[in-house]
């Protein structure tokens, strides 16, 4: 039997950094949104567990005993007390460490999988989804929805006409590290998310400061025609911007430049 499962793009539509929770991480509301693309999982019952890689970012995944996938693989074995093992391969089509789910979205899609090939309560993959990373239960989910805490309290949300909204992601082919991006946040509360469209990313400023090129995919992105609402996502440096038709939005990808990585999708 094989299992199969893609790993949505995850985009955080509005972010807004609230201050600090007891255990040291960062209070954030934030609204997620998930694309119809992104990286590709597969898996095959086998006797042990193992993770192969492949696809443009396979050089730039961590190693397999710190890789989010093995780590997800092995913590929903002990917890459902499973037996078996798993071949899994990945297909690395997202850039690494670039604001839009990255190893979470992995993480959370070899749960669904391995939840399928080992035939499991879903309750096991849900359980341990907090403790594989704050954005793994919003990747679990894959669907839009509201984000609290760390990002890690979920509520389902209804974002009227967002469903197949045609979308442009543009990354500068930069990483950047979500640790640092959020430690250099000012510590002021700029106020509660209410409606996203009138919302912000509190982690952009900072992203810009130390990555320029944020700041010029951006603004390419805002001067495109039909481009009605951009913003970074996440930590960064990915950008994106919501398009009026997959006309302009895919006369704009045709104009992105070559040293840009890029993805023509829809939202979910």
């Amino acid at each position: 039997m094989t299992a199969r499962e893609i790993a949505p793009a995850k985009l955080n539509l509005a972010l807004h950094v609230r201050g600090k929770l007891p255990d040291g991480r960062h209070a954030i509301e934030t609204v997620f949104a998930f694309c119809t693309d992104g990286d590709q999982l597969s898996a095959e019952v086998a006797d042990s567990l193992s993770l192969t890689a492949s696809g443009p970012f396979e050089a730039e995944l961590p190693p397999e005993d710190s890789n989010l996938v093995a780590r997800a693989a092995i913590t929903l074995q002990a917890a459902a007390g499973v037996r078996e093992g798993a071949a899994i391969h990945l297909t690395k089509i997202l850039p690494v460490a670039s604001g839009i789910g990255g190893g979470s979205a992995d993480a959370a899609a070899a749960l669904r999988m391995l939840t399928s090939l080992w035939r499991i309560d879903p309750a096991h993959a849900s359980a341990v989804a907090p403790e594989l990373g704050s954005d793994v239960p919003a990747c679990l989910l894959s669907l839009s929805a509201r984000g609290e805490g760390a990002g890690d309290r979920i509520s389902q949300v209804d974002l009227p006409g967002i469903s197949g909204a045609p979308a442009l992601l543009i990354n500068p082919r930069v990483q950047l590290s979500t640790a640092d991006v959020f430690a250099g946040w000012d510590g002021v509360d700029h106020g509660p998310l209410d409606d996203w469209r009138e919302g912000r990313n509190d982690l952009e400023p900072i992203a810009r400061a130390m990555v320029p090129q944020v700041e010029t995919v951006l603004a390419w992105l805002a001067v495109q025609p039909g481009a009605g609402f951009v913003r970074m996502s996440g930590s960064g440096a990915t950008c994106f911007a919501l398009f009026e038709s997959d006309e302009a939005r895919d006369s704009a990808a045709d104009r992105v430049p070559r040293e840009w990585w890029r993805l023509a999708t829809h939202l979910r």
